[in-house]
């Protein structure tokens, strides 16, 4: 059984051009291919980066936080209450109105306490400052170091100045040691954000972060074995040109250096917008999808690494859309309230309206016994 399966898996034909086999894939004096068993050395990569990742964040982002001034929101804790924190546990995070009521009867509290309650709770499990700074700085660090990397390994190399070069000789192209290193730290990565989501700063696109991590590690696999190597690295470069702005823009953002933030943001949404709205769809994809037919006939491998470049597109599409509100606020209001794809922070106060009139309560009797006191 499994070994049919393994006969299907590595069947030629999903994975090769006709007339090409694994035996014309061989290493041999003058050519060193990619094999997928190469493919393992990510998974230590990523628990090493994780490590790195750890230290960065304490020896090196920390002591940065603490220089800008980045401080944590005091936040109130909500009381210790069994039926509550059952309740938020269980069932849902923000109740309804009518579960409000039915929490107050059970309680004994008011609507406005519970109300208050849960929004100090929901408070208490979103990330500080601080947190979200840190992480912003380690992904800024690795996108910068990747995409310089990238280009170190690509500046030289004739298919980065012209893309019909990519399928010159495709698919025997022997692997380069640059090539090899690329692709393990950045699946190494990208293995490790997914490792690290449950931990990591929550997003309102989280389901769509672990479909482009997932869709990302299946391209960088699949591109691996089916020695789509050349376009891979392309790829890769296009997406961490933008992403070290975005990270970057965050840092600034949350050291209230606004005007810097604002330039920031200025200057990714250009370069995401070419990066991954024109250079992605009408360049690489095109690369993909047009010059092999001049080389060899369509497989399933060339249908299934074009489709998952097409999953990216939507999710490229998606974020556009994410970042054109954002840009549509910043026009209008000329400052930027933070990456639209977090979960906001609430007031945890009991009702800032309360507090006013309770205040403005307090100053009318104030008010008043002053004037009785002068005989007015």
């Amino acid at each position: 059984m499994l070994q049919t399966i393994g006969e299907w898996l590595w069947w030629e034909r999903l994975w090769l051009p006709e007339k090409v086999s694994w035996a014309d894939l061989e290493d041999k004096e003058d050519r060193i291919y990619a094999k997928a068993s190469q493919l393992y050395a990510a998974v230590p990569c990523a628990l090493c980066l994780l490590v790195v990742r750890y230290l960065f964040e304490r020896y090196l982002a920390t002591p940065l936080a603490n220089a800008l001034g980045i401080r944590d929101k005091v936040r109130l804790t909500a009381e210790q209450n069994p039926t509550l924190e059952k309740y938020f546990c269980s069932q849902a995070r923000n109740p309804s109105p009518a579960d409000v009521r039915s929490l107050c009867k059970k309680t004994g509290w008011q609507e406005r306490s519970v109300e208050a309650w849960f929004r100090r709770r929901r408070n208490q499990e979103r990330p500080g400052l601080r947190k979200r700074f840190c992480e912003a700085s380690w992904r800024c660090a690795f996108y910068l170091s990747a995409f310089l990397g990238g280009l170190l390994a690509l500046y030289d190399k004739p298919w980065f100045y012209d893309l019909k070069e990519v399928w010159a000789e495709f698919p025997k192209q022997s692997m380069l040691q640059s090539q090899y290193w690329y692709y393990i730290l950045e699946m190494g990565f990208y293995l490790s954000l997914l490792l690290s989501l449950t931990f990591d700063v929550k997003r309102k696109d989280f389901k769509e972060q672990v479909i482009h991590h997932l869709a990302t590690l299946t391209l960088l696999s699949f591109s691996w074995i089916s020695n789509y190597i050349r376009i891979g690295t392309l790829v890769m470069a296009v997406h961490d040109s933008s992403d070290i702005l975005l990270e970057g823009g965050k840092l600034f953002n949350y050291a209230k250096w606004e005007q810097t933030a604002n330039v920031m943001f200025v200057v990714f949404t250009t370069v995401f917008m070419i990066t991954r709205l024109v250079i992605f769809p009408f360049w690489l994809i095109h690369c993909t999808w047009v010059y092999p037919l001049e080389r060899f006939d369509p497989f399933f491998g060339y249908y299934f690494f074009n489709i998952m470049l097409l999953v990216l597109q939507i999710l490229h599409i998606y974020w556009a859309f994410l970042i054109t509100r954002m840009a549509y606020k910043f026009v209008f209001s000329k400052q930027l309230d933070g990456d639209v794809r977090s979960d906001e922070e609430e007031d945890d106060s009991d009702s800032q309206k309360n507090i006013k009139h309770k205040m403005n309560h307090m100053n009318g009797v104030m008010n008043g016994a002053r004037d009785r006191a002068n005989g007015h």
